[in-house]
């Protein structure tokens, strides 16, 4: 197995073939979103890749202000590969990746007082997921109109840079991001207009 960054075909095909079927719309960023994130080298999709079979993948989002950061965007076993390890394997991967050069930053969906129970137990296994794995809360925030748990893979550092450099990498053009959620604050809707 490899963990190799995808071009923009293998992009294409993952976009339509996986991603599409595997996130909720009001998470799905745009292809051509994607693609001019990438184009400007602030955006990286790494495939696991068994020979040319895509196991799974993880998307990275950086800020140029901010290389000592970088956000975990998706997380993803492709279908038929779920609950294998592979997910645990690619976060590994990405620690051995950083290795000391940028701490990842990772958010993982909140449970919601009240709400639906099935959700709120996909949403708690997620975050334990993310924790048996290393990683550590430091705070919530609000993206895409959903509540957040933030995460870091191993020690967080300094929380104060670590939240500014969490905002640098989202920049100042999505009004639905907001780092930190307050506890009575209610997420903005998502950025790119498709909701659930």
């Amino acid at each position: 197995m490899e963990l190799r960054a995808m071009n923009e075909q293998e992009i294409r095909d993952w976009y339509g073939q996986e991603f599409i079927h595997t996130f909720p719309p009001n998470e799905q960023k745009p292809l051509a979103f994607i693609l001019d994130l990438t184009a400007r080298g602030l955006y990286t999709l790494l495939g696991l890749y068994d020979g040319a079979s895509l196991l799974g993948y993880a998307t990275l989002q950086t800020a140029p202000d901010c290389p000592d950061y970088v956000l975990l965007d998706y997380l993803g076993v492709t279908a038929g590969r779920r609950n294998g390890g592979l997910g645990a394997h690619i976060l590994s991967l990405l620690g051995k990746r950083l290795d000391g050069k940028a701490r990842l930053i990772i958010e993982a969906e909140s449970p919601v007082p009240g709400g639906d129970p099935a959700e709120n137990d996909l949403r708690t296994r997620r975050i334990g997921f993310y924790e048996r794995c290393g990683c550590r809360r430091v705070y919530e925030i609000g993206a895409c109109g959903i509540r957040c748990q933030a995460m870091t893979l191993g020690d967080p550092g300094d929380l104060e840079t670590l939240t500014a450099a969490h905002r640098a990498i989202y920049g100042s053009g999505r009004p639905d991001i907001t780092i930190p959620l307050g506890p009575d604050e209610t997420p903005a809707p998502a950025h790119w207009g498709k909701h659930t």
